[in-house]
């Protein structure tokens, strides 16, 4: 007999990973025991050799689809003369990790109970188990057990009771666990000023949507407004309600094979459609897919999720069709999460609220993720994967926050060898954004038990992540570059800790030469940058109001490669806009008045399209881009041409020969998709032959990818396919590429800044 502790750790509490164990040491033959402890799991197991050895692959090849094994180290002990395996209290000493799992999708066995007729739970919009349902959203505390959740108001009938003391069922402490006699219950508010019809909630909620009608539906982390994803009507409704001109809505359908039938699908699309995260994915949609053109109305995108609670399945199957299913609110606010907020903030918005009375103690918006040339990547890290941590490779020396960017906000907290994302917040230009910011992170804080000694932020003083770092007491503050912390969120993912060479490509971000940065190259470690090469920067006429009136851009774009006087041919490019509008942001360019200096590669994609495709204004961020991205022409090869200046320090890239060509080709009726390819092409150009330049000049370091514009598919696998060496590029995958990511590497920046000290 041989003796072996097997310490596990990852997401392995909350999740019936115990029980797991115990069942699987009692089919294989081991003896021994396994508990809980403050870093993850720790078994202790007996057998022979053979048996051990066997327990150990199946321990990682078969776990719990929703366990998350980071890390298992086993080492041998003296054997014990023991007759059974059984599961020890939870040890209560040392540091104590978060044990609070993520929110998880509806399994197959809680499914198939929910639509079996002779099933006590047949029907039952709250039905769980220990491999799925709500976590995060109801915690209100640790340790992670009935009393510390939103479930504590309702005592479990004698028979979820004895599912939940039996360690061989499925609900061995399954906090949640509930059925009709002793669970939360479903009831319909009608805002239209009819009372409810019906007593089954549910069915009359159905009826509403089949009949047209916006319907908000309670979530795990919030509400969302729902119709009728086929009737143009319907979401032309809801769109006026909730002010969302253009941008896409996501829609859910009921099963993959419908999801089939709305987009073309890859196996590594499926894969993320069906992981038990549940995000939204981005697909490419069908265009005889009988969806309402008003869902997804200026782009070939569409984003599809699959049910992930109870609620949703019973709610798909009564209606059998599509719904749209979008964040409860006004555009710009926070998710509604409260039954009492619903009902204040949705009247006028929706025409019913199918609500109930279990409490959502933190609001999380849905997850969103693509896959960018051949990578599966989280593009807005929420529900589902929150507050799932990322182990560091170099433990941080004390607690640090940090606070993040402007736009798609979300926050980090790092202790010891572990970060912690926060929910997703989104852009925080609204007191209420600011007000879930604050709320969020002061919970986030109550449930890890820490309070943060340092608190990381972007340079930008005006940013409200900036200024409320700054309202902090009793902390070190530490101001980091915003391309910079894009780099050092993926060192960490990766778990290098540098040198490399970071290419930073995103809309903008606040630069230390006094101008907007987001077209970089940077030496990068990790307390520490240096600048090799950026774009040259266009005059923003109106600053931030470019962003949405883009033929501002383009014609920055037509002015700095005509050295300030485009031909009229080339303006007439600019559409409808006023000749008077024209000479203002002409005379502002000059003068250099309210036109800041921008070199983002976001802002050429911006103007570039605003250029070709005739788009004036974008009325949701990063609207035209996307459009440019999709036309291109992928059969071009060609690419405009472009300079570098080598003389200068940093390198500087010189697009203006593109714009010029761009413009001849325009002139001479070429195809937009043809335009786009080139300059797509040429981004690719510029980007290869810096990174060959750099790795002669600096060594063969790693290179990392980030930033929002890397969502760019093209341009990811264009770069990747032709670099010369693919091995040593590091792209995006679990860290948004995005500003959503940014916060992972504020921390770990200002971690090492400080070194020792702090």
């Amino acid at each position: 007999m041989a003796g072996h502790r097997i310490q596990i750790r990852g997401t392995v509490q909350g999740v019936g990973f115990r029980p797991w164990v115990y069942r699987l040491a009692s089919r294989v033959g081991v003896v021994g025991r396994v508990r809980n402890d403050p870093r993850g799991v720790t078994i202790e197991a007996f057998g022979s050799q053979a048996i051990l050895d066997r327990f150990t692959k199946e321990l990682q090849r078969d776990t719990l689809p929703a366990a998350h094994i980071v890390e298992l180290c086993e080492t041998t002990i003296p054997d014990e003369d023991l007759d059974a395996f059984v599961i020890e209290p939870s040890g209560a000493t040392g540091h104590r990790a978060l044990s609070i799992p993520p929110d998880l999708a509806t399994c197959e066995d809680c499914r198939k109970e929910l639509l079996d007729r002779h099933d006590r739970r047949f029907g039952y919009a709250f039905t769980n188990c220990t491999a799925c349902g709500p976590r995060f959203t109801i915690a209100t505390g640790i340790p992670y057990d009935r009393a510390a959740t939103t479930m504590s108001g309702f005592t479990m009938c004698a028979a979820c009771q004895a599912e939940y003391d039996d360690v061989g069922d499925r609900r061995f402490h399954a906090q949640p666990n509930a059925c009709p006699e002793c669970g939360p219950a479903l009831s319909l508010d009608r805002l239209d000023g009819q009372a409810p019809s019906e007593v089954n909630a549910l069915a009359e909620a159905a009826a509403l949507l089949s009949r047209g009608a916006v319907v908000a539906v309670k979530g795990l982390g919030g509400f969302h407004l729902a119709c009728d994803a086929s009737d143009g009507a319907a979401v032309r409704r809801l769109r006026e309600r909730k002010h969302r001109d253009e941008k896409p809505f996501a829609v859910m359908v009921a099963s993959l094979d419908a999801a089939h039938a709305l987009a073309e699908i890859s196996a590594d699309e499926e894969a993320l459609l069906t992981a038990a995260e549940r995000p939204v994915v981005l697909l490419r949609g069908r265009q005889d897919a009988g969806l309402a053109l008003e869902v997804s109305p200026d782009t070939a995108l569409l984003g599809l999720f699959l049910p992930y609670t109870p609620l949703h399945h019973l709610l798909l199957d009564a209606v059998q069709r599509p719904l749209v299913m979008t964040s409860a609110n006004v555009s710009d606010e926070p998710i509604c999460y409260e039954n009492r907020e619903a009902r204040q903030r949705l009247e006028g918005i929706a025409d019913a609220i199918l609500l109930h009375n279990r409490e959502i103690a933190m609001r999380c918006d849905d997850s969103v993720s693509r896959v960018i040339a051949g990578t599966p990547t989280i593009m807005r890290r929420s529900r589902g994967f929150v507050p799932r941590p990322f182990y560091l490779s170099r433990p941080v020396a004390r607690p640090v926050l940090a606070c993040g960017a402007h736009l798609k906000n979300t926050f980090c907290i790092a202790m010891g060898d572990t970060a912690y994302f926060g929910p997703h917040i989104g852009d925080l230009e609204t007191v209420a954004a600011l007000d879930f910011f604050e709320e969020a992170i002061e919970r986030m804080q109550t449930i890890l038990e820490v309070r943060p000694d340092v608190v990381a932020h972007d340079l930008h003083p005006g940013y409200l992540s900036t200024r409320y770092a700054k309202t902090r007491d009793d902390v070190t503050l530490v101001g980091v570059q915003h391309h910079h912390a894009h780099v050092a969120s993926l060192m960490a993912e990766h778990g290098i800790q540098g040198p490399v060479l970071g290419v930073a490509y995103d809309g903008t971000g606040f630069g230390e030469d006094g101008t907007s940065w987001g077209g970089e190259f940077l030496l990068c470690f990790a307390e520490r940058y240096e600048r090799l090469a950026t774009f040259r920067p266009l005059r923003l006429a109106g600053g931030d109001l470019a962003m949405r009136e883009v033929w501002r851009i383009g014609y920055a774009l037509l002015h700095d490669a005509y050295d300030g006087a485009p031909p009229s041919d080339s303006i007439s490019l600019l559409g409808d806009v006023r000749p008077s509008s024209i000479r203002l942001v002409k005379q502002m360019i000059e003068r250099g008045l309210n036109a800041p200096q921008a070199r983002g590669v976001g802002r050429f994609f911006d103007g570039f399209g605003a250029l070709a495709l005739g788009r004036a204004r974008s009325t949701y961020e990063g609207q035209v881009a996307i459009a440019w991205d999709q036309v291109a022409n992928e059969s071009v090869s060609n690419a405009y041409p472009f300079e570098i200046d080598r003389m200068r320090t940093p390198w500087e890239v010189d697009l203006r020969p593109a714009v010029r060509a761009a413009v001849d080709d325009l002139g001479g009726a070429v195809h937009a998709g043809d335009v786009s390819a080139r300059f797509h092409n040429a981004l690719v150009a510029v980007t290869v032959e810096l990174l060959e330049a750099l790795w002669a000049e600096r060594g063969d370091l790693p290179v990392a990818l980030t930033g929002g514009v890397f969502q760019n598919a093209w341009l990811a696998g264009e770069i990747e396919a032709k670099i010369s060496n693919k091995n040593r590029l590091l792209r995006h995958g679990e860290v948004p590429p995005g500003d959503g990511g940014i916060a992972l590497g504020q921390a770990l920046i200002a971690d090492a800044i400080l070194g020792d000290k702090g």
